[in-house]
C-alpha cells in the first residue's frame, strides 16, 4: 500500500572512545568558560571587597550611581557616610562604591 516497511540501521561500531568522545565538546567548553569568564569575575570581585575592606575616613570615591564624594564616616555594618558637598553628607551601601579615586594615608604612628 503506501507505508514502506522501516529497516533498522547497523549500529558501527561504538568501541570504548564513543562515549568520551561526546563529553569532550562539552569539557572543553567549560575549561574555556572557567578561564574567559568565571575565573576574571572571581578576581575582580576579590579586588572590589579588598577595597571595601580597606576604605578609610577621607577616601575620595566615586559609587556606582556616579556620586563622587570624601567618606566621612565609615562604619561596621556595610554603611558608610560621603560628603558630597560642602555640609551635604549621604549614607551609601560601601559595596556601591566603584572606585577609590584618591587614597590617603594611613596617621604616622608616633
Amino acid at each position: 500500500m503506501f507505508a514502506t516497511p522501516a529497516y533498522a540501521q547497523s549500529v558501527g561500531d561504538a568501541g570504548s572512545m564513543g562515549g568520551l568522545a561526546g563529553i569532550i565538546p562539552f569539557i572543553l567548553m567549560f575549561v574555556i568558560f572557567y578561564f574567559l569568564l568565571i575565573r576574571p569575575q572571581q578576581k575582580r570581585m576579590k579586588e572590589h571587597k579588598k577595597m571595601i575592606e580597606n576604605l578609610r575616613r577621607g577616601d575620595q570615591v566615586v559609587t556606582s550611581g556616579g556620586l563622587m564624594g570624601k567618606v566621612t564616616r565609615v562604619t561596621d555594618d556595610d554603611e558608610a557616610e560621603l560628603q558630597i558637598a560642602e555640609g551635604v553628607k549621604v549614607r551609601v551601601v560601601k559595596s556601591t562604591i566603584a572606585q577609590v579615586v584618591s587614597k590617603t594615608e594611613p596617621a604616622a604612628e608616633s
